[in-house]
């Protein structure tokens, strides 16, 4: 797969000011607070933020609204969430006041090749186990009836789409879906689907992580990585694991940012950014002027990484949820490229991403930013950058701000990164009594409430 390659310098991080619009009434409470609450859930393609939505209007937790918003985007936005890819949420707990991170990035395979381990399945199923209220039947099937019922493209799809035909035209699969008969692509409204991506998520919907990682669909995926030299095996499949461990954490005035410790791979680039930018003191570096600060850090974060160029699209999104107990999340995932690896396995709608050791790939996982601010065990604001350096100097930007008390909610606080789109920033945000889902102001994401309870 061949990408077209962006340059980066000082110039190219910059934040576009914009009217920061948020779904929800008057009767939109904070989290964390012994009587007030937020149902909300923010992202990068709209019918995966209703899904999400759906489920906390059925009673669910903030992760069983996570790993709908997955599942739907799963199908709805395949190019940055397919199955086949993987990622890492952060999950602040208010009952046992914990911060964990799960991580569950796409991984090399024992013996090399062009594919990845999908971990996503495997990820969002430990998250919703421990974090979750609803059946997980039900958090499944909201992805399941868009693959099989068909959906609309929507125009954060199209908008990514258009950059990336060249992969669609050369996949049977994705050409099928998203290709007229002429080999157009279909554009923003048409109704598609995917049945065998149906099917492979009906497997997942009544065996659990089992209908993926073993059975069926794994010897579809063997068989098809065999053809093509993927190396993906049996053994890899039913050896994947999440990794869980305590989020990162840095104190900033008298609230504390929690970001992915520095072990998982994901998260590099927003540490080396905040080691920049808050001294050991908790202090930021340069409050008066932090866009600036920012924007220098950004810079200097990639002189450090030696990143002078990177690929227009990394393949990545983001999102976020709370609900009515102040439990909050936050999760970034990638396929390590548009549409990954660009290759779907025959017979099961999976889309593999690329193996993280194959060329730039791997710097995918490095600009993965889920975060929050916690204080008190309330949690102010949960949320993601993604896609590259400018998503996650966006985010940086939002922590930063709210942890020096500046309301994110209000117009024009929230700074989009603009000039990239598929480099994003979606938050909830909480500064007092009303809390606030706000979607990339610069993007086509939604932020949506699923039930509104409080006195």
């Amino acid at each position: 797969m061949t990408y077209r390659l962006r340059s980066l310098a000082v110039a190219s991080v910059v934040f576009l000011l914009a009217d920061c619009s948020f779904m929800g009434g008057s009767k939109m409470l904070g989290i964390g607070h012994d009587t007030r609450s937020a149902n909300l859930t923010v992202g990068d393609e709209p019918l995966a933020v209703q899904a999400g939505a759906a489920a906390l209007a059925d009673g669910g937790s903030a992760a069983d609204a996570a790993s709908a918003t997955y599942f739907a985007l799963s199908v709805s936005y395949p190019v940055a969430a397919g199955i086949g890819g993987g990622g890492i949420c952060i999950v602040h707990d208010p009952a046992r006041q914990t911060n964990e991170e799960i991580d569950f990035l796409p991984r090399d395979t024992t013996h090399g090749g062009a594919y990845a381990v999908p971990g996503s399945v495997s990820g969002f199923a430990l998250l919703q186990s421990k974090y979750g209220k609803l059946p997980w039947q039900r958090v499944v099937a909201a992805g399941e009836g868009l693959a099989s019922a068909g959906f609309p493209i929507s125009r954060a799809l199209e908008m990514r789409l258009l950059d990336n035909q060249d992969v669609l035209r050369l996949d049977a699969g994705l050409a099928a879906e998203f290709l007229d008969e002429s080999g157009r692509l279909k554009p923003q409204g048409s109704v598609v689907n995917n049945p065998a991506l149906a099917q492979t998520l009906s497997a997942v919907r009544t065996l659990g992580p089992a209908g993926f990682y073993a059975g069926a669909v794994a010897e579809k995926l063997a068989s098809y990585s065999a053809s093509e030299g993927g190396a993906i095996s049996d053994a890899d499949l039913g050896a994947y694991a999440p990794g869980r461990s305590q989020a990162a954490s840095l104190k900033v005035g008298n609230q504390w940012i929690y970001v992915p410790s520095k072990h998982v791979g994901a998260g590099t680039f927003l540490s080396a950014m905040l080691s920049r930018l808050v001294d050991s003191q908790g202090n930021l570096t340069n409050g008066s002027n932090l866009g600036q600060a920012v924007a220098t850090a950004t810079k200097s974060s990639l002189d450090e990484f030696h990143l002078a160029t990177l690929p227009r699209d990394l393949g990545a999104t983001g999102f976020a949820a709370t609900d009515e107990d102040g439990q909050a999340v936050a999760c970034a995932v990638t396929m390590n490229g548009p549409f990954g690896s660009g290759h779907t396995a025959a017979g099961t709608g999976i889309t593999l991403a690329r193996a993280p050791s194959s060329t730039d790939a791997g710097l995918a996982a490095a600009f993965l930013a889920p975060a929050m601010v916690e204080n008190d065990n309330a949690v102010s604001l949960v949320g993601t950058g993604s896609g590259g350096p400018n998503g996650v100097a966006a985010i940086v930007y939002a922590l930063l701000k709210l942890s020096n008390d500046v309301d994110v909610t209000q117009a024009g606080k929230l700074h989009s990164t603009g000039i990239e789109p598929y480099e994003t920033v979606n938050v909830i945000a909480c500064p007092g009594d009303v809390c606030a889902a706000i979607a990339d102001p610069g993007a086509s994401g939604l932020g949506a409430a699923g039930g509104l309870t409080g006195d």
